[in-house]
């Protein structure tokens, strides 16, 4: 068999690149299980941060009880989903923040690129809603964009997470997020999470989801029923227009 030069030196970057094979492999199983269609809806499905039955995600996914089964199987083998079993129902959720934070930034590169981006999520999942457990859509950026401008996030690791200043900690202090408690959480602190409806960053991990929490708390959020969506209250535009001069 003859090969051609190019292939060869092709080869040999790959040979001598120092990647890690075991890695590559376990990326492969991930990208396959998440790949195929009813497996993708079942997590999308779950990306709102609550647990369903298998019954309720081969509904989800338009396929069969068992198939759902063999389905769910595969997803917890490569720790996408994990199980909690409660007397005879057995629920799925996702595994955690991390595989959240890649289905959200799988549905940006699923929007494509070179194109001027319309967004065409409906509206009431683009104004306000759930990414896994903290805040997204135009809410979620917006609230970013104006702890920034605020002086109350520093940005880190070129873009890609923040860090609480001096002001920041007093002032989500203020609003009733406990700082020194969630930065003790085993997971990331405050970490950049690209919106897949606006394409643009809001705040992920501990802090987001502590956020969530106060805005839940203090109603300037109600949550929908059947969906990821939040409702903004007249409460909460009120709140963050006189705490934060954001209005929204």
């Amino acid at each position: 068999m003859i090969v051609e030069p190019g292939v060869a030196r092709l080869a040999e970057a790959g040979a001598d690149s120092g990647t890690d094979a075991a890695a590559e492999s376990t990326v492969a199983g991930i990208a396959a299980a998440i790949g195929e269609p009813a497996r993708a809806r079942m997590l999308f499905c779950l990306m709102d941060g609550q647990a369903r039955t298998s019954t309720e995600l081969a509904l989800v996914a338009g396929v069969s009880p068992s198939t759902a089964s063999v389905h769910l199987q595969r997803l917890k083998a490569e720790r996408l989903v994990k199980l909690f079993v409660q007397g005879k129902h057995r629920y799925y959720s996702l595994e955690g923040p991390a595989v959240a934070s890649a289905l959200e930034s799988l549905s940006v590169l699923a929007g494509g690129a070179g194109r001027k981006f319309t967004s065409s999520t409906p509206n009431r999942l683009r104004a306000a809603r759930t990414c896994y457990d903290h805040l997204a859509g135009a809410l979620g950026v917006a609230l970013n964009d104006r702890f920034q401008a605020l002086g109350w996030l520093a940005v880190e690791s070129a873009g890609a997470a923040y860090d609480l200043t001096v002001e920041g900690s007093q002032a989500l202090a203020a609003l009733g997020v406990d700082v020194a408690a969630t930065r003790g959480l085993r997971r990331r602190f405050a970490p950049a999470c690209l919106d897949w409806s606006e394409r643009r960053p809001h705040l992920g991990g501990a802090l987001g989801a502590a956020l969530l929490q106060i805005a839940l708390k203090k109603k300037w959020v109600t949550p929908d029923l059947d969906s990821r969506a939040l409702a903004i209250t007249a409460v909460g535009r009120r709140e963050m227009l006189a705490r934060l001069g954001l209005r929204v």
